[in-house]
């Protein structure tokens, strides 16, 4: 038998992952032990991206510097095929680079959070990109050429992309992500020193390694469907079927992680995620200021909302909540009958102000709020004052929408 007729030796998947696992566990302190599997899963994908028709952002965010985040970016720059590390590109720049010849690249986006600050208006066209990217399909149209002798031509932004910051994120950027909320680390933490010089070579060797066994799994994982755990749908789905796939390939026990990680990881997000304005906004009329009324008053709403200490509706871009911003956030939303919600007149014995009924938000919660909670009387108490002797929470709460309705007809709050 010649040299070229001997068999390519079979590489361990489930053995190799174990490997990335353990390289990303001497440099990080990463949150939970799904992170680690999540991470591990992510450096494999990004050598497989070309296979799949999502490829799912992952997302290292913290509250405070010093928490790790740019370490994670820098081992998995190591472990993925052509990355390509920034803290600032146009988006034309990206384009440009994903629509190369040299193949599809990584992207390492450190800072992030500047990108998507309430001061970053001018890179909207980078939000764009991240966004797109994450769908094959997704790209931009462009004109190319000098002068009048211009054409259009589309470039993709399909790539992998892992991304590090200070904060949260867009909900359209956290919704196509796997995100590990890093801390910094305690005391009694310890982690290898990174060195640079030492540790590229280990990584790169790894990363060469993981490339032989992508190609040697890729009609495999490009033919995969893999089972969703019970619960997981839609979006979540789009992003861990990836990941999911090539646990499978993998072998071992690797499938089983895969699917615990997946499950705590997305239960974790909706945990510690803010759900949207409009939807938190939803949520707690249901069960903190309706409980069971048919209508309400415009400013007993207002009172209320104002009252949750754990709410954001006392500080909207440095402004309490208003009527006018009351109206916006629900106009959003339908009624039953398919018409914008908004405010109407309800007669009360001191007037006839304006107010929002029970009927026209029922569709709205039944269809984006999260399934209520199971006494939601009992909730209400944190958004009204505090219960006198003798007086149940029914009452107190009865008493703050009649006084507030009492008082409705002020101009400023009649919206």
């Amino acid at each position: 038998m010649t040299t070229t007729d001997q068999p390519v030796p079979t590489i361990d998947g489930a053995a190799l992952l174990t490997e990335v696992e353990a390289f990303h566990r001497r440099f990080n302190i990463f949150p939970t032990e799904a992170a680690y599997v999540a991470v591990a899963l992510w450096d494999a994908h990004a050598h497989l991206v070309d296979c799949f028709e999502t490829t799912p952002r992952i997302a290292f965010l913290s509250p405070e510097p010093g928490s790790g985040k740019s370490r994670a970016l820098e081992i998995v720059e190591l472990l993925t095929p052509r990355p390509v590390a920034t803290v600032s590109a146009s988006a034309n720049a990206l384009y440009r680079l994903v629509d190369s010849a040299a193949g599809l690249p990584t992207v390492l986006f450190d800072e992030v959070d500047t990108i998507f600050g309430p001061k970053a208006g001018a890179d909207e066209a980078l939000r764009g990109f991240l966004n797109a990217g994450y769908r094959r399909i997704g790209g931009a149209l462009r004109c190319v050429g000098e002068g009048s002798n211009q054409n259009a031509q589309v470039f993709n932004s399909y790539c992998a992309v892992a991304m590090a910051g200070l904060g949260s994120l867009p909900d359209t950027v956290l919704t196509r992500a796997v995100i590990i909320r890093m801390r910094k680390r305690a005391p009694n933490e310890k982690v290898e020193p990174y060195r640079q010089r030492i540790h590229e070579k280990q990584g790169h060797a790894l990363r060469d390694r993981l490339a032989k066994w992508a190609d040697s799994v890729r009609d495999q994982v490009a033919g995969a469907w893999p089972e969703m755990p019970d619960g997981v749908s839609d979006r979540p789905a789009d992003v861990w079927e990836p990941l999911l796939a090539v646990a499978e390939a993998a072998g071992g026990d690797w499938a089983a992680r895969a699917r615990t990680a997946c499950l705590e990881l997305i239960s974790n997000g909706q945990d510690n995620d803010e759900a949207s304005l409009g939807v938190r906004l939803l949520t707690d009329l249901r069960d903190k200021v309706f409980c069971g009324e048919d209508r309400m008053p415009t400013a007993a709403i207002l009172e209320c909302l104002l009252a949750m200490d754990d709410a954001p509706w006392g500080d909207l871009e440095d402004k309490p909540i208003s009527s006018r911003t009351l109206a916006r956030l629900l106009g959003q939303y339908v009624t039953p009958a398919n018409k914008p919600i908004k405010p109407r007149g309800i007669r009360t014995p001191s007037g006839f102000p304006k107010g929002y009924y029970a009927d026209d938000l029922s569709d709205a919660w039944t269809r984006y709020c999260p399934t209520p909670p199971e006494e939601s009387a009992t909730s209400a108490t944190s958004a009204t004052p505090q219960v006198s002797p003798g007086e149940s929470v029914a009452d107190t709460a009865t008493d703050i929408r009649h006084t507030s309705a009492e008082t409705a007809t002020q101009p400023t709050l009649a919206g």
